[in-house]
């Protein structure tokens, strides 16, 4: 919708009844008349009840029955909260439409005792009907007079309205959605509200009473008209000067003569004509204005028949072709087919370009079909930045099975990472009901023809067990899911919950678990198969160990090995990653509400990977943000500007979980409170007393360069609530961002800077004087102009989640797409740009030295969250009982440090020392009055030996939790 739109409803059309809902009384009554006779009730055993009679008067006549509310003697406050539904419909009323309220009190004799009247009009000074809650003063001792000019009229008199008023207007538009909220503030408004109230009232005294009354709303507002009219007849108009509204019900519509010119000017018939038509100076101007234009601007009707005119001289400019498809008349047969015809002819489209085509502007099968022509073009690597967006765009095709879906099937059979994440993408739009069926059919589809894939050249892998590994991802989430509910119910601390965990992740035959325990098991079938290994026998730990890598290269592996569902599983993150299993001892749980699990995956190739696994947390919105980020770094990386981005990987595999690759790092929060610099934790690092203030100079520019990028891109995606427990550093001097639960402009916190540029970072940089900073923001500025430069491809990805289910974007993606695109500046040139990016970068930074609403929430609420999310570092058998500090630990999710970075000093609390045993950084003996058979063996294996995962793995070099 415009922004200067105005859309409505017409009385007249409105065919339902008129609904209203009486809520409250407020005020104090005034005491009762004692009564006249000892057979009248007694005031002081009696309460009052009280009940409400309503009455629709239309030009000053009653109109119907008086309706009447349940008696009420709940005092003193008195609350119905009944919906009142009269016989009259919204398209009988006239613009002097009155409703009457009068309360009644019928608690003391048989008479009914009159407590006060009002009346309230139904339509505004602007003949709009009147919604919300309204709060009526009654005039007490009075009936409701219902006449033109009421003599009880409900409204409090202009000069006697007050704060008190004017707040509850305020609240009438909060709650009609014409003021935004904003939970944290509204709270602290509604408190405040509520002194001012009291405030008041004991200053005032007043004895008033009110009756509040909410009149039901529309989608749109409401605007009289009777019925079988097309204007308003102005009244008042002979007698005074005043302005009178008049509501044309034929705006917005198409203008018939318009039209025909539009037509007759179209004619096919001047296809021979505007086939040698050239534009004159000013044309070709204009022409290349509308090119310029974003993809979200709509084009105007002198616009689409300037590009009609002259579309057979812009064939040969590729830009044009997009702009060219928006001005066609598609619903006419025969200009529709003359546009299909010139768009073969064109000159081929950029896949940017493609990727507007397949926007829901455009439902053309033909124009669609020509989209994904220009896709097939690019290769795997540049698909795979888009797959997430053209697999959103299968909502907007117009057949389950669609050119577009054969596309992706296509290029996914011969790319493993595409058809992973094109499952896992398909997979969860499922839980979208409207659109089930259309990704099940791709899904589908994906399937058969995987299945019917034979063994490729690189790999002895055919398409059945491609699609069987691809399979087994899901059994593995949903195994962590069945893991994370059964340690959220574990009673207890953090620790008893990362002790259950890996109870849990230690099963036997577990799928999860420790394939070398199915191989010693598989041993056993071998012997009794009449076979001999030559370590049968043996109860020696070690040579268990070397009877597995036996069986490993022996015939027997794959014989029976390769028919059992122990398998290696590609890595829902990176499906080119095989992984064997997971390490119980190396896992661990965060300390927060939703308890998510950091798990150590062994791989095929001998090393580990570790991810982030949540459940409860819908992760679309991150995977997103971090698509972009990955798209950004390959668009400055092609301008040859590297600046370190970290975009880490996320996958939303359901609408409530999601897996996170781990990034060991630690949040400036915990740096400036450990370090008081972050300086000085680089200099830890990357010492260099010749360097630029103690670091070695590659360090200081990774620092510099990463948060260039990261602050260009935040404020272009208009990230919010960022704070110093989600900006994350990295021993190499990588800063990087994470969660992001507000983008598009969305933020909890008021007025929030441009980007995140806190004065520690400044520091870091030598101040806002050195000519690192300089070097800071010269990076900013020239990435903020190679990012404009791809504004169209950002636009039309965001364009495609237009349909998606992603929060930010769903509650108003029209919105959203502008905000986006007012960040690019795209009406200033590239020297106006930098002094604009200038301008953003030196407020934020005056923002940032602020002791402001920023300093609060860093110091109180990112407080609770590390106090949450901080883990427990322990030893994992469950017989030692010592514990380690965790202060070294970092508390972020993704953010957690390399524990083997920590090796080189001892983790163990004092006491620990005091006792028998010391920690598993120091290469001692473990020894304990319950783990002494344990120990024993351990001495026997030796400090370098691996531990068998049932033992439990209390040596070595392993991470802590």
């Amino acid at each position: 919708m415009a922004r200067n739109e105005f859309r409505f409803f017409l009385s007249c059309d409105i065919n339902l009844p008129v609904t209203f809902k009486i809520e409250r009384l407020e005020g104090k009554l005034s005491a009762r008349k004692p009564p006249d006779s000892a057979d009248d009730c007694n005031i002081e055993e009696k309460k009052p009840e009280l009940y409400v009679e309503s009455l629709l008067y239309i030009d000053g006549a009653p109109f119907g029955l008086p309706m009447r509310t349940r008696l009420e003697s709940g005092g003193p406050s008195y609350c119905w909260n009944e919906l009142i539904t009269l016989s009259t419909k919204y398209r009988d009323l006239t613009a002097n439409s009155q409703l009457a309220v009068t309360v009644y009190d019928v608690s003391c004799g048989k008479d009914e005792e009159l407590v006060g009247g009002a009346t309230i009009h139904l339509f505004n000074m602007k003949k709009q009907l009147k919604t919300g809650k309204h709060k009526l003063r009654l005039w007490a001792g009075e009936e409701a007079d219902g006449s033109i000019n009421t003599n009880t009229p409900g409204k409090v008199p202009k000069e006697e309205r007050g704060e008190l008023e004017r707040l509850e207007k305020l609240v009438n538009k909060y709650e009609r959605g014409q003021i935004q909220r904003v939970d944290w503030l509204d709270r602290l408004a509604f408190k405040a509200m509520e002194r001012i109230k009291e405030r008041e009232s004991l200053k005032n005294g007043s004895s008033h009473l009110y009756v509040i009354i909410d009149f039901c709303s529309f989608e749109h507002r409401v605007v009289f008209q009777e019925s079988g009219a097309n204007f308003i007849i102005p009244s008042p108009i002979a007698s005074t000067n005043e302005l009178v509204t008049v509501w044309d019900p034929e705006v917005g519509k198409v203008n018939p003569s318009e039209h025909k010119q539009l037509k007759l000017a179209r004619s096919l018939n001047r296809g021979i004509i505007d086939r040698d038509l050239k534009p004159s100076i000013t044309e070709r101007k204009s022409i290349q204005r509308i090119l310029r234009y974003p993809p979200t601007r709509t084009l105007t009707g002198e616009e689409k028949q300037l590009l009609w005119k002259f579309r057979f001289s812009l064939m040969a400019e590729k830009r044009a072709l997009t702009k060219f498809l928006r001005c066609v008349e598609w619903s006419d047969v025969q200009e529709a087919k003359q546009a299909l015809e010139l768009m073969g002819k064109w000159e081929t489209i950029d896949v940017c370009d493609a990727l507007e085509l397949l926007s829901p502007v455009f439902e053309s099968e033909e124009v669609r079909a020509y989209a994904v022509s220009v896709l097939e073009r690019a290769d795997d690597e540049e698909l795979q930045c888009y797959l997430l967006q053209l697999v959103q765009a299968l909502r907007f095709e117009r057949s389950d099975k669609s050119r577009l879906s054969y596309f992706l099937v296509e290029r996914s059979l011969c790319n493993t990472d595409l058809a992973s994440f094109l499952r896992w993408y398909v997979a969860v739009e499922l839980h979208d009901h409207p659109y089930a069926r259309r990704f099940y059919s791709t899904y589908e589809l994906l399937e058969e023809s995987m299945l019917k894939l034979g063994p490729s050249a690189n790999s002895d892998e055919d398409g059945f067990k491609l699609w069987q590994s691809l399979v087994r991802q899901t059994e593995l989430t949903a195994q962590l899911c069945s893991i994370t509910r059964d340690v959220r119910n574990v009673r207890g601390g953090t620790q008893k919950k990362i002790e259950k965990l890996r109870q849990l992740l230690s099963g036997l035959l577990s799928e999860l678990t420790y394939f070398d325990e199915v191989i010693e098991k598989l041993l056993l079938i071998v012997h009794r198969c009449g076979s001999s290994t030559p370590f049968m026998g043996s109860s020696s730990v070690h040579d268990l160990w070397c009877a597995s890598n036996w069986f490993k290269s022996s015939r027997y592996y794959h014989k029976i090995y390769g028919n059992l569902s122990f398998q290696p599983i590609r890595s829902p993150l990176a499906p080119r990653v095989l992984i064997t299993g997971i390490i119980p001892s190396e896992s661990s749980i965060f300390k927060s509400a939703l308890h998510p699990l950091r798990l150590t995956f062994r791989t095929a190739s001998g090393g580990s990977c570790k991810i982030i696994f949540k459940k409860g947390d819908d992760l679309r919105q991150d995977q997103l943000v971090i698509q972009m980020v990955s798209l950004m770094d390959r668009l400055l990386k092609l301008e040859n500007l590297d600046l370190h981005l970290t975009p880490y990987r996320v996958l939303a595999t359901g609408h409530d979980e999601g897996m996170l690759e781990f990034i060991p790092s630690k949040s400036l929060a915990q740096i400036l409170s450990e370090h008081r610099s972050i300086t000085s934790y680089l200099q830890k690092f990357y010492p260099d007393e010749d360097g630029p203030f103690g670091i070695t100079a590659t360090c200081l520019e990774t620092f510099i360069k990463s948060c260039a990028g990261y602050s260009v891109i935040t404020y272009i995606l208009g990230i919010g609530d960022r704070h110093l427990d989600n900006l994350l550093l990295q021993d190499d001097g990588r800063l990087f961002h994470v969660d992001f639960g507000f983008i598009l402009g969305r933020d909890p916190k008021p007025f929030p800077p441009p980007m995140k540029l806190c004065k520690e970072m400044v520091e870091a940089m030598g101040g806002a004087e050195s000519q690192y900073y300089t070097r800071f923001k010269s990076y900013c500025c020239e990435a903020y102009n190679i990012l404009r430069k791809s504004s169209n491809l950002i636009l039309n990805l965001f364009h495609l989640m237009a349909g998606s289910n992603i929060p930010d974007i769903a509650s108003d993606p029209e919105k959203g797409i502008l905000k986006l695109q007012e960040k690019f500046r795209l009406d200033l040139d590239d020297e106006e740009s930098i002094h604009f990016f200038q301008d953003l970068i030196n407020e934020s930074v005056r923002q940032g030295r602020r002791s402001g609403p920023d300093q609060i929430f860093s110091s109180n609420e990112s407080k609770k969250m590390r106090k949450q999310e901080k883990p427990t570092i322990a030893i994992p058998n469950p017989s030692i009982t010592a514990m380690c500090r965790a202060s070294s630990v970092p508390t972020s999710p993704v953010g957690l440090a390399n524990a083997k970075s920590l090796k080189s000093s001892c983790l163990c609390s004092p006491t620990t020392h005091a006792g028998s045993f010391r920690c598993r950084y120091h290469r001692n003996t473990i020894l304990t009055r319950n783990s002494m058979s344990v120990g024993t063996k351990l001495s026997e294996l030796g400090a370098n030996m691996p531990v068998p995962p049932k033992l439990g793995a209390v040596a070595g070099n392993s991470d802590a939790s």
